[in-house]
């Protein structure tokens, strides 16, 4: 049997981004992942209850996949109202990333037993306490297993995020050791990107890094100083990054901004931004040539149009002027 080629009408087609679909993947819930569907075709404007009825399964099965889609954070759950909430596909994901099952909650009890038997976790107590320099609360204990437990993080990988997440707070914090409830909440945003590793936990810090440098570099080339980015800042700057925009052409994009609008405007730098990206244009050389090309171009129809308008001479007129210019001479 040959094979049958399958292809969407385009009315019906929608966008699921790699970062949602790993999420669907990685949940492993084919309900949730249904429901998901169901609300990107109806544009998040839903309540559970037409879900129930559209998808032919009970409330409780749209609570449940619901839940789900919200632990993952794929949807927002309006809780003003209770079976009617109001679901809305794509929403931002939220600061911290959530595990795709409930946590299980450890007594302290338990942790002072892992710990006793000497087991790899509490090699992983000693380095956290050494590094932090302090001895941690029953609190901090029992945020550390869960990250330990229940994200699954490999010892080495936890303590590359502590000491991660120690740089971090010395350049851009206070420069104290950051609290264990810090490094928990990082731990959920590593866990959802995956990092189960040394070497890809080692790829994403050093992406973080080089992501930093871009950022600061453009922060200059917009002349903002003392000041972090903002998020809606951040959002257009690192969609630049993204898109491959050296600095220095960035620069350039927001000198323009400011002759044309006398402001620094992010959504007019945007549309200059993008412009240069459509036509392949990502550093201030290959910018700079263009617009060379273009001055040179057109000097050149302008030369043209006044050599027209005023009877640029030819090849015959010179010569005759030539001929005239040796008989004078001559006479």
């Amino acid at each position: 049997m040959s094979d049958i080629k399958i292809t969407l009408p385009g009315s019906e087609t929608v966008t699921l981004t790699g970062h949602t679909i790993d999420k669907l993947i990685r949940a492993g819930d084919g309900d949730a992942a249904l429901l998901y569907l169901y609300i990107l075709k109806t544009k998040g404007q839903s309540t559970s209850s037409e879900a129930a009825i559209a998808l032919d399964k009970s409330k409780g099965w749209v609570a449940s996949a619901m839940a789900m889609l919200s632990r993952i954070g794929l949807i927002e759950l309006d809780n003003k109202a209770d079976a009617n909430a109001q679901t809305k596909a794509e929403s931002s994901v939220p600061a911290t990333g959530y595990p795709l099952k409930e946590p299980r909650k450890f007594t302290e009890d338990e942790v002072k037993g892992e710990i006793i038997s000497g087991s790899e976790f509490s090699v992983v107590v000693d380095e956290t306490q050494r590094r932090l320099g302090k001895i941690l609360s029953p609190d901090d204990l029992l945020r550390l297993f869960g990250i330990y437990e229940n994200l699954r993080l490999p010892a080495e990988v936890i303590l590359l995020l502590i000491t991660h997440c120690i740089n971090e707070s010395r350049t851009t914090g206070d420069g104290r050791a950051p609290s264990v409830r810090y490094i928990e909440k990082a731990a959920y945003t590593w866990e959802r990107e995956g990092l189960f590793s040394l070497d890809k936990a080692e790829e994403y810090i050093k992406d973080l890094e080089a992501k930093k440098s871009a950022r600061g570099e453009i922060k200059k080339a917009m002349q903002i100083k003392d000041l972090e980015f903002s998020e809606t800042q951040k959002r257009y700057v690192d969609g630049w990054i993204a898109m491959g925009f050296e600095p220095d052409a960035v620069a350039i994009a927001y000198d323009r901004t400011m002759v044309n609008t006398g402001k620094p405007s992010l959504a007019y730098m945007d549309s200059i931004i993008k412009n240069w990206h459509s036509k392949g244009l990502h550093t201030a050389k290959q910018v700079l040539d263009k617009d060379g090309n273009r001055r040179s171009s057109a000097a050149s129809s302008y030369a043209k149009a006044v050599g027209q308008k005023h009877g640029e001479p030819n090849r015959n007129e010179i010569e005759r002027m030539k001929r005239i210019l040796d008989k004078t001479k001559e006479g």
